[in-house]
């Protein structure tokens, strides 16, 4: 159940049972091409670059090819915000991500950030896309700090993403759980998979594998939707890892290619 207690502090009570299944599927899906951690390895890169780049005030220094490059590793923004910057400069651009990243992140500022970002984006109409790359920005650049908030881990909106997925209450409540995609929400999530990966015995590098675990559960949500047209479509079954690579921009890195099976 959701509730709140003494301290005010959100409860989600995620599913074990699916979470299990989830972290089971992923280690299997992972072996071929290096296993979890060659795919944290990663993630780890992914952060220090965006770090290397971004903190201490270095988005001030950003050029556009540079933020290209960090721009293949965010799918929702690699291509859309190519046409933003074409019709609106990347100047412009640039002054937004300077205000999104001046002074260290903290979780009791992103949601003003996070706004504020947003916000300036409205009167150029619809550009979803800019919620996504604030959130990898800001958790990329503090993986300690700051929790991942993309879209596709929930979006309250359209109530869909991970949250939905491994929720307790999928039964009763099909939509999720009716809690706002704010910072409150997506620390709570953060510290339970964190406890549910203590458990199972990980204790490194646990927000960039509560990511990557995140990224296959939704994964496995886009292979239930798009599943059967892939196999009309293409025939062989599509490498397990693939959606997850793709959330979390990792499709263009280079992984480890599983053995060919003698004939």
């Amino acid at each position: 159940m959701i509730a709140t207690g003494a301290t005010d502090l959100l409860v989600l009570d995620l599913s074990g049972p699916a979470l299990r299944a989830a972290l089971s599927d992923l280690a299997t899906a992972a072996e071929p091409t290096g296993g979890i951690e060659a795919y944290v390895g990663l993630l780890r890169l992914k952060a220090a670059l965006f770090s290397e780049r971004l903190t201490s005030g270095r988005a001030t220094l950003l050029d556009e090819a540079t933020f290209g490059e960090l721009c293949g590793f965010i799918a929702p923004a690699r291509r859309r915000a190519g046409a933003w910057i074409a019709a609106h400069g990347f100047p412009l651009l640039r002054a937004r991500l300077e205000r999104l990243l001046a002074g260290v992140p903290v979780a009791g500022d992103v949601d003003a950030r996070l706004g504020a970002f947003v916000e300036a984006f409205a009167g150029e109409g619809i550009h979803r896309w800019a919620r996504d790359l604030a959130a990898e920005l800001l958790h990329f650049t503090a993986p300690d700090a700051v929790p991942l908030m993309t879209r596709w881990m929930w979006d309250a909106a359209t109530a869909t993403g991970v949250l939905r997925e491994i929720w307790h209450e999928t039964e009763t409540l099909p939509d999720g759980p009716p809690v706002a995609d704010d910072c409150a929400t997506f620390v709570t999530l953060r510290e339970e998979l964190f406890g549910f990966l203590r458990d199972n015995g990980a204790f490194r590098d646990l927000p960039l594998l509560a990511d990557l675990l995140c990224a296959h559960v939704y994964s496995g949500y886009i292979d239930r939707r798009g599943g059967a047209y892939l196999k009309t479509q293409f025939g062989a079954a599509p490498d397990p890892m693939a959606h997850t690579r793709r959330l979390l921009g990792l499709d263009a890195a280079a992984v480890r290619q599983p053995r060919q099976q003698a004939a």
